[in-house]
């Protein structure tokens, strides 16, 4: 039976699988997205998503953003909140590239300012921001050192230089979640990481050189509120998380997981890749702690890269960072568990909110949020494809109907090996910069597997998100120049 025969819509953007679904589940699964989008879906979303809803202490619904598509365990674009004292804490609805986020930077230039320089950015960039499968960064660690970074995260950075104290101000959870301890991760964890600090990694990440054109400014207001001030103003954008570090970790703790989940608590699951532990056990508070470090691995890691950026453009255009007006707009994260309080049936409640592949978006008068963007909300950065374009977003109040969770990308259509098939990247590479956009890659492979056509229209996505209340667009912004993992 297609899943559209059994799915009840709920609003234009708001679909609803109810717990007569399939045995086991504990709360109704709630798919967000048009018709079109919907109807688009690939299937395993559905199937992964109803068996989230069978997790112990798992609150409201089970959630999944406009762009969900097959992920491990959780659909990536899944969000569940699980109750603090009965609930669980699963990697596989975090995910394996912790905190893989992103982070949007100004600048007070304009395109025909970049034009003549594009080549020379993009080639520089990428000779300073390592790209690809094992790339390795130009910080040397000790593994001492690491374990110090990815306890005190972007503030770490800071203390070596590393960038401005605004910046901390500027990151989700001021660049350091609280209560991430290094005794809680294993030495290979820390081997495969201690080195890759300062480098984007490979797959779907990316350091993208953007143009916000006057008539892609949707919410004027808001959009200076953000700092972008002029047309054709040129921001950067770019998405990397915790490289194999992240990796590491969740591999280490979906092992024990797997050895006490049913012998020692008795949890029963109807897929192995969402093995998890009650939160409130010996083993949930050390993943949560382990956790953590791959949060502050990453705000580290975008530290660094943002340094690099600034040494770039202030290299290129013989002008300091400060100033060629390079500030930050925000830094938010994906891949995530947090403590959280919510308004669930007129009661505020803990929760430990999961977003895998998902962004948080606090409305206005949110606590936690920088004082500068108190009255507005939190911006939200969502990334297109290298072909199409990116968004600048605003949290609203609506969006406590998914805790304040919104989509974070475009969402792929099309596995890897589909697209390696259907193009090649040396000749996509070409038409990119027939079309004004100029970019450089690890490999030609990784390179076809990022087309723009093995994604969701990020126009599509973006409008979902809007049109269902969880986040308000404020910007476009396309790409001109690229560097790719």
């Amino acid at each position: 039976m297609a899943i559209t025969e059994v799915i009840e819509r709920i609003s234009d953007t708001i679909w609803e699988l109810p717990v007569s679904y399939k045995e086991g589940m504990r709360v109704p699964a709630r798919i967000y997205g048009t018709e079109k989008l919907i109807k688009e879906m690939d299937e395993t979303v559905y199937d992964q998503i109803t068996n989230v809803a069978t997790l112990p202490g798992i609150t409201q619904y089970a959630l999944c953003m406009p762009d969900g598509h097959f992920g491990y365990g959780f659909p990536i674009g899944g969000v569940a909140a699980m109750d603090a004292r009965e609930g669980v804490i699963s990697p596989g609805g975090i995910g394996f590239d912790i905190n893989c986020g992103m982070r949007l930077v100004l600048t007070n230039l304009t395109y025909s300012d970049v034009k003549p320089h594009l080549k020379q950015l993009v080639d520089m960039l990428y000779e300073r921001v390592p790209a690809g499968v094992g790339s390795t960064g130009f910080i040397k660690l000790s593994k001492q050192d690491f374990r110090n970074a990815v306890e005190q995260g972007a503030r770490w950075c800071i203390k070596k230089g590393l960038g401005w104290q605004e910046d901390l101000e500027l990151t989700e959870e001021s660049g350091c979640i609280e209560g991430a301890d290094s005794s809680k991760i294993s030495e290979k964890a820390v081997d495969r990481g201690y080195n890759q600090i300062g480098t984007l990694g490979s797959g779907n990440h990316y350091l993208e050189i953007q143009v916000a054109r006057r008539e892609n400014i949707i919410d004027e207001p808001l959009a200076r509120t953000f700092g972008i001030t002029i047309p054709d103003q040129i921001v950067v954008m770019f998405h990397c998380g915790s490289r194999g570090f992240g990796h590491q970790v969740a591999t280490d703790y979906l092992q024990i997981f797997l050895k006490v989940m049913q012998n020692k608590y008795g949890i029963k699951i109807l897929d192995r890749e969402l093995a998890c532990a009650p939160f409130d056990s010996p083993e949930g508070r050390d993943y949560f702690a382990a956790m953590k470090c791959g949060i502050n691995m990453s705000f580290v890691n975008r530290q660094v890269i943002l340094h690099r950026i600034r040494e770039v453009f202030s290299s290129v255009f013989a002008r300091s960072a400060e100033q060629l007006g390079m500030h930050m707009v925000y830094d938010v994260a994906h891949n995530t568990a947090k403590l959280e309080r919510h308004m669930v049936g007129g009661q505020i409640r803990n929760l430990l909110v999961h977003r895998k592949g998902s962004t948080r978006a606090f409305g206005p008068g949110t606590e936690g949020l920088p004082e500068r963007f108190k009255q507005v909300g939190q911006p939200v950065i969502i990334g297109g494809s290298m072909e199409t374009g990116s968004y600048l977003l605003v949290g609203v109040p609506t969006g406590a109907q998914t805790f304040f969770s919104t989509a974070h990308g475009s969402g792929r259509t099309m596995s890897r090996t589909k697209a390696r098939k259907q193009w090649r990247g040396e000749a996509l590479q070409r038409e990119m910069e027939q079309r004004g956009i100029y970019v450089r890659s690890a490999s030609w492979a990784g390179l076809a597997e990022e087309a723009g056509g093995a994604y969701k229209s990020i126009d599509d996505v973006v409008e979902a998100t809007e049109r269902a209340g969880l986040s308000k667009r404020v910007a476009r912004f396309a790409p001109i120049g690229n560097v790719k993992g």
